[in-house]
């Protein structure tokens, strides 16, 4: 090999898209803690460093399926790979969650809030990234899937995972468990889900939040998607 020609691959790697999204994300990352960060010396409070650790928790199924592209062989032992989706599938619920974080706007303590405009460009920054980490995931899930059945509809996929995606917010946002829940106490999340089944016009308005968010999300979804691939 050339000089010229391994300059030139090393190049390919440095500035590949893949490289260059995380790079990017990184810094918005990077841009939303130190967010926090300001109004935590601010303020002398710690309002909001639990969004820090929401991001951490949306990295998760992000995490996932980047170990589960570069490992082509747990794609093809289907235990592995069942193993790796039910864990994704289970974590995944946490990059949107974040955006229902915008439900704190304005409501701290007066004597120790920050501008309104910093908060939503706070926690605003904070529902994006973990939006971009959350469509990264499933569009890396989407591929995977579609090596797995190819010519599978992508909504058949997709709409499923937004559906069970709604639900995760729910049963995070006001049922207040989370993932991790599915082993620390799997009966009691098992108990209220199946409550939530099998009296769905007691909970109509539960059931219409997971149908709005659903339609919301896998419309970003689309619309991302379909804006990267006509750029």
């Amino acid at each position: 090999m050339s000089r010229k020609t391994g300059l030139q691959l090393y190049k390919n790697r440095i500035f590949s898209p893949v490289l260059e999204i995380n790079r990017w994300l990184s810094f918005s990352v990077f841009f939303s803690c130190l967010l926090v960060l300001a109004r935590i010396i601010y303020t002398g409070r710690i309002t909001f460093l639990s969004l820090v650790w929401n991001l951490f928790l949306a990295y998760i199924p992000y995490f996932i399926t980047k170990i589960i592209s570069t490992r082509p062989g747990w794609i093809k032992e289907k235990k592995w790979f069942i193993l790796f989706f039910l864990l994704w599938l289970i974590c995944i619920p946490n990059s949107f969650y974040i955006l229902t974080d915008l439900f704190h706007l304005g409501d701290q303590r007066n004597d120790y809030i920050a501008p309104q405009w910093y908060d939503l460009a706070l926690i605003l920054s904070f529902a994006w990234n973990g939006l971009m980490i959350g469509i990264l995931s499933v569009r890396h899930m989407e591929k995977i899937i579609g090596k797995i059945f190819p010519g599978l509809n992508e909504f058949l996929f997709l709409y499923p995972v937004m559906w069970l995606n709604a639900l995760g917010i729910y049963i995070g946002r006001y049922l207040r468990f989370n993932s991790w829940d599915v082993v620390s106490d799997p009966f009691q999340l098992f108990d209220d889900i199946a409550h939530l089944l099998m009296h769905p016009f007691i909970y109509k308005e539960t059931w219409a939040m997971v149908f709005c968010y659903s339609i919301l999300m896998t419309l970003m979804y689309l619309t991302i998607k379909k804006i990267s691939k006509a750029i």
